[in-house]
């Protein structure tokens, strides 16, 4: 199982699958790199790592004090430093993109580019509710067939996703224990962030303008409830050299292996 232990003394999970440019994987903040499970078969020419984060997935628990945005990414450069690359593109879904901002503030000479899954400088209200209100807690779901018919209402804005695919997220996203269904990650991730909440939030666009000079691409799901469409805007605006598409029929977060995700990954890979 590979494996990589922080300057903290943390054991993190990770995958480092292929050849080619090295793409750095970072999930969502309550999920895993199992996020990147339906993109994975349809990009070649690249070196996938993907990255459990610390209290998640099969990575170990940490003290909730650490869950933090620069703690992890701190681990993700460890994790570059462990397996010997220096520069890497980075792949960003939700949470994961705003590490990669802030690695892009801090340590942009290790970027070969920036990907961002449904993620920008602004977090709406509304997407931050959904989250808060989830975050931490065992589903009340007792059996899977249960947590795969609630899956199309959990998913606010999702459409046309068959069966098969909400079956799966159940199954990456839960795990079956005696008297029902549990999280995959570290219940005390919802402390870490409520505790964020309660400090002052700083101005996030001079992170997303720290990407500038590196090839990005960014990916709204139509019908977001933490990206905006206005933000999303200004962020075209802010870079129209960017590779930017809007994937109908989602919410957040994209699942990336829709037709235009995949055509605007491949498009900004293809800069590199």
């Amino acid at each position: 199982m590979p494996r990589f232990t922080t300057s903290d003394g943390v054991s993190l999970y990770f995958t480092d699958e292929g050849e080619g440019l090295p793409l750095l994987c970072l999930s969502g903040l309550s999920r895993s790199g199992r996020d990147f499970d339906y993109v994975a078969p349809h990009l070649s020419g690249v070196r996938l790592i993907r990255l459990d984060y610390r209290g998640r997935g099969q990575s170990d628990w940490a003290p909730h004090e650490s869950y933090t945005i620069p703690t992890e990414g701190r681990d993700a450069l460890e994790l570059l430093d462990h397996l010997g690359i220096e520069k890497a593109a980075v792949l960003g879904s939700s949470r994961g993109g705003l590490i990669a901002m802030g690695l892009a503030a801090t340590v942009k000479e290790r970027l070969l580019g920036v990907a961002l899954n449904d993620i920008g400088p602004e977090i709406a209200d509304r997407g931050l509710e959904v989250i808060k209100d989830y975050l931490g807690r065992r589903p009340s779901w007792k059996t899977v067939e249960a947590a795969v018919a609630a899956r199309p209402k959990v998913m606010a804005g999702f459409a046309n996703v068959p069966e098969t695919r909400w079956r799966q997220e159940v199954a990456t996203h839960y795990r079956e224990v005696a008297d029902g269904l549990d999280i995959t990650y570290d219940p005390k991730l919802r402390d870490a962030v409520l505790a964020d909440g309660a400090q002052v939030v700083p101005d996030l666009w001079p992170f997303f303008d720290a990407l500038a000079e590196l090839p990005l691409c960014m990916i709204r799901g139509a019908h977001s409830d933490l990206l905006a469409e206005s933000c999303f805007d200004q962020m075209v605006q802010r870079r129209p050299d960017a590779v930017a598409v809007q994937v109908a029929d989602r919410g957040h977060i994209p699942f990336l292996d829709e037709p235009e995700a995949l055509a605007a990954l491949r498009k900004w890979l293809a800069m590199m």
